[in-house]
């Protein structure tokens, strides 16, 4: 409802398959969507990054698009 961005750091899980660009669903941990919104990422980098560090993306990926996952 404030619009804020959504890192990888504070993702815990990735379910499904998306692409970059895809709109997704995000769900707080008792399954309540709590945002949706374009992804920076996809599926497949999104599961090498959750949990991490922005820093850390151009390490674990080999580039950085975006700090964010989803941008407000």
């Amino acid at each position: 409802k404030r619009g804020g961005s959504i890192f990888p750091v504070g993702i815990r899980k990735i379910s499904g398959s998306f692409e970059r660009g895809d709109l997704i669903k995000v769900f707080d941990l008792d399954s309540r969507k709590i945002a949706t919104g374009f992804s920076n990422y996809s599926s497949e980098e999104c599961g090498r990054i959750i949990g991490k560090s922005s820093s850390d993306i151009e390490g674990i990926l080999g580039f950085s698009r975006e700090p964010e996952v989803i941008h407000r």
